[in-house]
């Protein structure tokens, strides 16, 4: 897995490099440390360069390799992602005064997170270890998040994650001939009764089944941002994870915009998978 790790001196480089070093010691490709600078003064690539270092010192990846960019650093960072073939992206987000201010104001890491060519990780109040994660899926066919995650990222799992597989089921997107009763019901209710959803839950555990993964299926009703907003919240987790797809019918657009807004919402570190072509 190639690894593309953005720094910059305006946000938690301590937050950013080390939730960055659990991740890198368990694959075998030494990553790439980005730093983009406004402009190219001797000041700036020497605090660029000292940043990179220290980067280098706290990774412990002596082979990591490091590029200096200038210019606008959104422009930047999905370029090098673009021609470097990267499999995730790995940057962290300037502190935002409150929750309007990342409503109003599309930072960097969300325009990256929408535009890059892969995946994308956003750190937010980094947890001293990975161990819950709310994996939000769509269920959507056999492009769904829970498959993408699982091929493309499951060197991230260490083996003792508690991994949620969340569905919201909202009687509003709900298709013809769905029973009342299962807009109301369970995960474990819904799998008993083999029904649609129920289907899909017990195809993401199937898909979960890892030694020391414990997958647990739920079921929320209502909203879709809004449930799993809630459930972020409420569940304590250390990293949420959504799903980006390609623009181009109706429907892909409501899903990234669900993603954008939950990416606005959520004060945790955030993982866009993205479907890579």
């Amino acid at each position: 897995m190639k690894i593309l790790i953005v720094i910059d001196e305006a946000v938690e480089i301590n937050n950013i490099l080390g939730l960055s070093a659990q991740i890198v010691q368990r694959i075998s490709d030494p990553p790439t440390i980005l730093t983009v600078i406004p402009e190219s003064n001797e000041s700036l690539l020497s605090r660029a360069k000292d940043i990179l270092a220290r980067a280098v010192d706290i990774i412990g990846v002596r082979d990591a390799k490091t590029l200096i960019r200038v210019g606008e650093p959104f422009e930047n960072i999905v370029e090098e992602a673009t021609i470097g073939n990267f499999d995730l992206v790995i940057l962290g987000e300037k502190p935002q005064r409150n929750l309007l201010s990342r409503l109003i104001f599309d930072s960097t890491v969300i325009k990256v997170a929408e535009s890059a060519p892969c995946s994308v990780l956003i750190i937010r109040k980094r947890p001293k270890t990975i161990h819950r994660i709310l994996l939000c899926d769509s269920g959507a066919g056999s492009s769904s998040l829970l498959s993408r995650f699982v091929i493309q990222l499951s060197d991230l799992l260490e083996g003792e994650e508690d991994v949620t597989v969340l569905h919201v089921m909202s009687q509003m997107s709900a298709g013809p001939g769905i029973p009342g009763s299962q807009l109301r019901a369970d995960a474990q209710e819904l799998v008993e009764e083999h029904s649609p959803e129920g289907e899909i839950l017990e195809r993401d555990i199937h898909l979960l089944d890892k030694p020391g993964i414990h997958p647990i299926p739920k079921i929320r009703h209502g909203l879709v941002v809004d449930e799993i907003i809630a459930e972020a919240r409420n569940g304590d987790y250390d990293l949420v994870v959504v799903g980006a797809h390609s623009l181009g019918i109706p429907q892909n657009y409501l899903l990234d915009n669900i993603a954008h807004q939950i990416i606005k919402r959520i004060n945790r570190p955030i993982l866009i998978v993205r479907s890579k072509g």
